[in-house]
């Protein structure tokens, strides 16, 4: 059975899981967590990507973030493949780190964003390397400690998070800790990791036969919600595939952008599809990037392919041809 395509937009919550391949570890040293973390810290500024809550296990990672001005799946695959070729390095190893894929879970910010810090912060306590919640608010490898004000993480959005309890920062720790140590008792939350979440039947169509005569829909492994949210998150997923489809049948190709983006810049076409600096033909291939992959849906590895270059080097001229094409008002494919 085809994997499901990763749901995404700017703004969105994820809660993102990492595995170790077959469960094993991905963190040996506390070198090995900082080196992580040193990546995050970078990786996430530079994106935009706003981190809320973290947890760094022995064999697995939770995050939950909301996107920025880059895909989710660009921020994790710069940290992963990183992150992985490091590790492998150090540790005189080849070969696979972690599983095929991360798990990406999409979220209802009002029901969930709480529970999920609560849930990501209380994974050090639940497996036993901290004692309590005293040693967990000291502990470095979750973003407790920062919201408790034990730990200054400058990439982490602790003061959002904390606004929600209270604007006074003293009583809204407080009132946190009292929050995250009521979480105790309730072990672990399997439907938080979508483990409790059944899958789609068969794509929007079906998902809407479904709820017919129903009060709520559980929905889809992938999204985190009620069922509106579900069901709107979905239609809006389907509706991009449908016009990246239709967009596709009617025939537009890499070619044909390169034709449309050099007339905008009066320049030969040919010449988006030479790897050179100049800044004109940069500009010009940013904006013929961010329409290949965001409208018309290709890949940045199949793009990178065509114009020969690597495929990081895509990502981020994606992420500047949008700034490009919304500062200069370019209107393609509409």
């Amino acid at each position: 059975m085809p994997r499901k395509a990763r749901i995404d937009a700017p703004g969105a919550l994820h809660h993102l899981i990492v595995r170790g391949i077959e469960r094993k570890p991905i963190f040996k040293t506390d070198f090995d967590r900082n080196d992580f973390l040193e990546r995050l810290s970078i990786i996430l500024p530079e994106t935009t990507t706003s981190c809320f809550a973290w947890s760094l296990m022995r064999n697995h990672v939770h995050l939950l973030c909301r996107t920025g001005k880059a895909p989710i799946a660009t921020v994790m695959r710069r940290l992963l493949t990183g992150y992985a070729i490091a590790y492998n390095h150090r540790h005189k190893r080849h070969g696979q780190l972690f599983q095929n894929r991360y798990k990406s879970i999409l979220c209802q910010e009002d029901s969930y964003l709480l529970e999920l810090t609560r849930y990501i912060h209380l994974n050090p306590l639940r497996a036993g390397t901290v004692g309590n919640v005293v040693e967990l608010g000291s502990y470095p490898y979750t973003g407790h400690a920062a919201l408790v004000g034990n730990k200054m993480v400058p990439w982490q959005d602790a003061a959002y998070i904390l606004e929600m309890f209270n604007k006074r920062k003293k009583i809204a720790q407080r009132r946190y800790i009292e929050f995250v140590t009521k979480g105790i008792a309730r072990g672990r939350r399997p439907e938080l990791t979508g483990g409790g979440l059944i899958r789609s039947v068969g794509g929007w169509e079906a998902v809407k036969d479904l709820r017919k005569g129903m009060d709520r829909l559980k929905g889809d492994e992938r999204i985190l919600g009620d069922s509106q949210f579900v069901l709107t998150v979905l239609k809006t997923c389907q509706e991009s595939l449908d016009r990246k489809y239709m967009l596709q049948q009617k025939g537009y190709t890499l070619r044909t952008l390169s034709q449309m983006v050099a007339q905008i810049f009066d320049m030969d076409p040919d010449r988006l599809f030479i790897p050179t600096k100049s800044p004109m033909i940069v500009k010009a291939r940013s904006v013929m990037c961010y329409y290949a992959v965001r409208k018309l849906g290709l890949t940045a590895t199949s793009v990178a392919k065509k114009i020969g270059l690597k495929q990081p080097a895509i990502s981020i001229s994606v992420s500047r041809g949008e700034k490009i094409v919304r500062e200069m008002g370019i209107r393609l494919l509409d």
